[in-house]
């Protein structure tokens, strides 16, 4: 078996690598609550699970035992994975959370919580989780994922040792999809298209619908050639965002749906199986309502990326006009690139970012998504005299 194994999936992260190894082998200090940050893709949720499966690991995160195959898919007994399904996490599962915390661990090393998008958690959810970290059993290690150390109070940030992790190399990315058999030219410009978000990188690559659904929203900037072109925009925009989303929901929901049945024995026979199936209906109805919760998410998460999308083609409009030596997130696309580089200005291109950045922030603030949209394409329609 190879030490350090888990640690494969983590694109361009060397410092945060030995970080993590020096902790886990005892050379770096092992604290009891650590804070992983990082910009979207860049592995957050990867290096904090790869972390826990080293440190609950007889062979250092060989990724081969069977320790490393429960961490990875959530079900070690000394993992405890809490994975936000709403906008926001509350002070009543944050308190059953770090009740289960403080409970000893099974195996006898570490009791583990992996707490991804921990800046989802309430203001009073965040106090309460504060608590547990303030005084922590002495078993129990705490790893939070956030974007940013700023996106949670200062006094839960200063008593995790911070671990920022830096938005992968195109190369970086591309060599990780290139070992899962992806060819390389198409593992390069899915690397590109992703700015450094491996998972995403990993769909464009392997996902014709998610490809394509990217390509609708990067025809935009060509289509907003007047008032109701720009109407019309807003809709396919929304629209694409929309079945991405839907795409990213039904992957989650059915393995959810069917681990359940098989839970409560659906399938099987005997004394009793019946009695059981019918009583999943209450935890059906639950988890139905968790996965509605989360849609709401996942859409409102799918628009963002697509606005995303949107600013890396106008970014590279802007490296174009500058005639900047960079990669171009859309070399793919670089005479649609050209063609609105040479019909604008350096000026009237960083409007256009700035009016993407406003229409996400007005989606974070809960705007109708449709009618913030619709204004940002009609921004995007305007004729260059009233941008400049």
């Amino acid at each position: 078996m190879t030490p350090w194994a888990v640690f494969g999936q983590l694109a361009g992260q060397e410092t945060v690598v030995e970080q993590l190894r020096a902790a886990a082998d005892g050379r770096g200090g092992l604290t009891h609550a650590w804070l992983f940050t990082g910009p979207p893709g860049s592995g957050r949720s990867v290096a904090a699970r790869a972390f826990a499966a080293a440190l609950l690991c007889h062979d250092q995160g060989c990724g081969e035992c069977a320790s490393c195959h429960q961490v990875a898919a959530g079900t070690h007994a000394d993992l405890l994975l809490i994975r936000p399904d709403g906008l926001s996490y509350g002070v009543r599962q944050t308190r059953e959370l770090v009740l289960k915390a403080s409970a000893s661990p099974v195996y006898g090393g570490w009791r583990i919580v992996l707490f991804e998008d921990a800046d989802r958690a309430t203001e009073q959810a965040a106090n309460a989780l504060l608590k547990a970290i303030e005084e922590p059993p002495p078993r129990t290690i705490w790893l939070l994922c956030a974007p940013s150390a700023a996106d949670l109070p200062t006094t839960i940030r200063s008593r995790c040792r911070l671990i920022t992790l830096r938005t992968p190399p195109t190369a970086a990315v591309a060599a990780i999809l290139e070992r899962e058999g992806v060819s390389p030219e198409a593992a390069l410009d899915a690397a590109r298209a992703s700015l450094g978000h491996i998972g995403r990188a990993r769909r464009l690559a392997t996902d014709p619908d998610t490809a394509r659904h990217r390509s609708e929203v990067l025809s935009v900037p060509l289509r907003v050639t007047g008032l109701a072109e720009a109407f019309a925009a807003a809709a396919a925009l929304e629209k694409a965002a929309k079945a991405e989303g839907l795409a990213t929901k039904e992957a989650l929901d059915e393995p959810e749906r069917e681990a359940l049945r098989r839970a409560f024995g659906e399938g099987s026979t005997g004394k009793g199986v019946a009695a059981a199936i019918r009583g999943s209906a209450g935890a059906m109805k639950d988890l139905e309502a968790r996965q509605k919760s989360r849609a709401t998410r996942i859409e409102r998460d799918a628009l963002d990326l697509a606005l995303l999308d949107l600013a890396a083609f106008y970014r590279d409009v802007l490296a174009i006009q500058f005639a900047a030596d960079v990669e171009l997130a859309n070399a793919s696309r670089e005479p649609d690139l050209r063609r609105i580089a040479e019909s604008s200005t350096p000026r009237i291109t960083v409007r256009r970012i700035e009016a993407i950045m406003l229409c996400r922030e007005r989606l974070a603030a809960s705007v109708a998504p449709l009618l913030a949209v619709e204004e940002l394409t009609l921004a995007l329609a305007s004729r260059p005299s009233v941008l400049a």
